[in-house]
């Protein structure tokens, strides 16, 4: 077995040993080079799955947010079908709300799609009732309750509809 030297007062190992020893702590810094990268990566993924989340979050809490103007808008919608001319001022001022509310779920990217007049689309629709309409091709849509609504590109709310059968 080899035996340590002395000299300058160090030991020191044989030469054989050395490479050894080398080889060794080469492996060794591999090792942690290959963990120090390994828990970098799992770190930035566990970052970005919480920013993910986080985004998430914030979108439905604004989904909720959305629903309840949307119900507004409804209101709206029905008070203005049943204005006559004597209360023109009132009707005038409720347009302008309206337009104003629309504005603002415009800017969060909400915006109403047209049905009347399409055919019946289960993605995009919910019947309410059929009605026969000879002169109406079946499946078409010939009357709106509920306007529906697209958000970032995907259905927020199906528009409630009448369709022709």
């Amino acid at each position: 077995m080899a035996t340590l030297l002395k000299d300058n007062e160090q030991y020191l190992l044989p030469p054989a040993d050395l490479a050894k020893e080398i080889e060794r702590m080469q492996e060794s810094l591999r090792d942690e080079r290959d963990l120090r990268l390994s828990n970098s990566a799992d770190f930035k993924n566990y970052r970005r799955r919480i920013e993910r989340d986080g985004n998430r979050i914030a979108e439905e809490g604004k989904r909720d947010i959305i629903f309840s103007l949307l119900a507004i808008i409804d209101d709206m919608d029905k008070t203005l079908q049943c204005v006559d001319d004597v209360e023109q001022n009132l009707l005038k001022g409720v347009r302008n709300i309206r337009k104003k509310l629309q504005t603002q779920l415009e800017t969060l990217g909400v915006f109403p799609f047209d049905s009347v007049g399409k055919l019946f689309d289960h993605d995009l629709h919910e019947a309410i009732s059929m009605e026969e309409h000879e002169d109406i091709e079946q499946g078409t849509i010939i009357d709106e309750l509920r306007r529906g609504y697209i958000w970032k590109n995907e259905l927020l709310r199906p528009a409630q509809v009448r369709v022709a059968g």
